[in-house]
């Protein structure tokens, strides 16, 4: 297939690299509002980079938008003026299909991964949920993703949202957790590499083990000794303090609920 890109970040450049090198399609042009991200993705996945919506082609096959959420109402009316009858998809977790209005082909692309340009990821292990307003944009939506991906589901609007919060939760507060736990080992004179090794493990356990069952640490046994002696320790960073003293609190209240 021919496909445009609406963006050039961190996702559009993971996908595209997959959409044409392991699905098969081809990538036509590339939109960015910053001319070097255009060119920087066109280099990589070919097409004509652009920093202008009016450039791009009147035709292809899916127009994938791959922006900020705030960015896809506001590029729309400019991206859907004289292509009526092409196909449009998002790829946003929590923007639900009504953002395309009463244009008459759309749909959502929603790969559930955290990406950066640094690292290349395997699309074929990820889960991508997709959604369409008609059976072609179903069906264009599958067929795109079917060709990088071996775990393609069909979700509604709501229930995207849902995966969007959970995704949230263990990858974005996951991942601010590591940072918090950076800025204690540095403040140390530490290095946050002594921490890869238990992190890894703790990833490992949940592909075997419900994340309840895997939790260890003070706080599901509420030891208030060692809770107390922590949080002493971030007297001096009041938002630290609080996540700490909120995240045990929620665990252990999780464990209670188990064990009822």
């Amino acid at each position: 297939m021919d496909i445009v890109f609406v963006g050039a970040g961190r996702l559009a450049t993971n996908l595209a690299k997959a959409l044409t090198a392991d699905g098969g399609h081809t990538v036509t042009a590339v939109y960015s509002r910053t001319m070097e991200h255009a060119d920087a993705l066109c280099r990589l996945v070919g097409g004509r980079a652009t920093d202008q919506i009016d450039e791009l082609p009147l035709a292809a096959d899916a127009f994938i938008l791959v922006v900020k959420d705030s960015a896809i109402a506001e590029l729309l009316p400019r991206l859907t003026e004289g292509r009526q009858g092409q196909a449009f998809f998002h790829t946003s977790g929590s923007v639900p299909m009504s953002v395309f209005g009463n244009h008459a082909c759309h749909g959502v692309i929603y790969p559930l991964q955290t990406f950066s340009k640094e690292r290349q990821v395997d699309f074929s292990h990820i889960p991508v949920f997709v959604e369409g307003n008609c059976e072609r944009a179903v069906q264009l939506a599958q067929t795109l993703a079917a060709s990088v991906s071996r775990r393609v589901e069909q979700r509604t609007s709501e229930e995207r949202h849902v995966l969007h919060l959970a995704a949230v939760f263990a990858s974005n507060f996951a991942n601010h957790c590591y940072s918090l736990a950076a800025q204690v080992l540095e403040e140390a004179g530490m290095s946050f590499d002594v921490l890869l090794p238990i992190i890894d493990e703790t990833a490992r356990k949940v592909h075997s083990i419900h994340p309840r069952e895997a939790q260890t640490g003070p706080a599901i046994r509420y030891d208030e000794q060692v809770i107390e002696g922590h949080l002493g320790m971030l007297r001096d960073d009041a938002m630290a303090h609080d996540v700490y003293q909120l995240m045990s609190q929620s665990i252990h209240s999780l464990s209670k609920k188990q064990t009822q």
